[in-house]
């Protein structure tokens, strides 16, 4: 039954990422920077979702991390002339510190308590932004435009502008995400993730250092979530303030909420289904956050668990 439920869910998984690479050669050129940005910010909410989905551990400071790595990556390329790859690769380092020291800290709390040291810590990061603005060009932000280098593949020349390469690059991440999450929850190290969030105390009681176990979750959460935001700014040649905002923090939670905690392609389809929502609204009402409330709060009354969650509980109990 086991090895049949994994086959499903790999002919599942690979048929979607199969569908989102054929898209990109049908879609039209306003749909097609849409679903790149969409896929960039779905790997941002897989990072969120393995911190809240698979150990149970909310927050609402996730916008540090993913603006963390945005901000190392420009500014690396900006201040020391980074090529484009080597500056992935200081983000990639530099969320991993940033996790690290956020969770020798906040991981000493729990509950409500773990909830409002993550919101500190973000808003702290984010008026930092704002304090180093000499630094960082405060609210303003900047474009990496003219800084970036070009990518050469097969000898010939690209740019990270180029629809196609932001295309496929936000496709790349957003694979590597769903196979290391994979390859982890289907390990005993997931098995054990998933007791934290079903039963701490007996976990601990088990003989599991729980400690150990939510701080490599959330260096995990936290790293994923960095290098989605150094894609986005990489791809989309802009660093600003605004994606270290608290409403920042907030939308992975609603889109992992909406797709399905817990799932693996929930993130992805909750971030699809809020991007298009509001921008389809937006475009009729100014007012467009209250009808797109009213809408999501109908959503969460016939999808209690998320849409991929109900799905799963009611009809797939196969899905991952």
């Amino acid at each position: 039954m086991r090895k049949k439920s994994l086959f499903y869910s790999l002919m599942l998984h690979g048929g979607i990422l199969i569908i989102l690479f054929l898209l990109q050669f049908i879609l039209p050129a306003y749909h097609h920077s849409s679903v790149s940005k969409i896929m960039i910010l779905a790997s941002y909410a897989i990072g969120y979702n393995f911190l809240l989905g698979y150990t149970g551990l909310m927050s609402l400071g996730h916008a540090m991390f993913f603006s963390a790595g945005m901000y190392s990556m420009g500014l690396g390329i900006y201040y020391l002339d980074l090529s484009p790859m080597n500056g992935l690769i200081f983000s990639f380092l530099f969320s991993i510190l940033v996790s690290m020291i956020f969770g020798s800290f906040a991981l000493r709390t729990s509950g409500v308590s773990f909830l409002i040291v993550t919101l500190m810590f973000g808003q702290t990061f984010y008026l930092s932004i704002l304090y180093f603005s000499e630094f960082t060009f405060g609210h303003d932000g900047f474009s990496l435009g003219k800084y970036l280098e070009p990518l050469f593949i097969f000898g010939k020349e690209y740019l990270f502008s180029d629809p196609g390469i932001r295309y496929n690059f936000a496709l790349l991440l957003l694979l590597i995400y769903v196979l290391i999450t994979t390859f982890i929850m289907l390990s005993p190290l997931g098995r054990i993730l998933i007791a934290i969030r079903e039963n701490e105390s007996r976990t601990q009681l088990l003989g599991y250092n729980v400690f150990y176990y939510k701080f490599f979750a959330l260096v995990v959460s936290g790293t994923f979530s960095g290098v989605a935001g150094a894609m986005h700014g990489l791809l989309f040649s802009y660093i600003g303030t605004t994606f270290a905002e608290i409403h920042h923090s907030i939308s992975p939670l609603l889109w992992t909420l909406l797709g399905g905690v817990g799932t693996l392609m929930g993130p992805l389809l909750g971030t699809g289904i809020m991007y298009y929502l509001i921008d389809f609204i937006s475009e009729i009402t100014k007012n467009y956050l209250l009808i797109v409330g009213l809408v999501l709060i109908l959503m969460i009354i016939w999808f209690p668990m998320g849409i991929m969650g109900t799905v799963r509980k009611k009809w797939f109990k196969w899905l991952p």
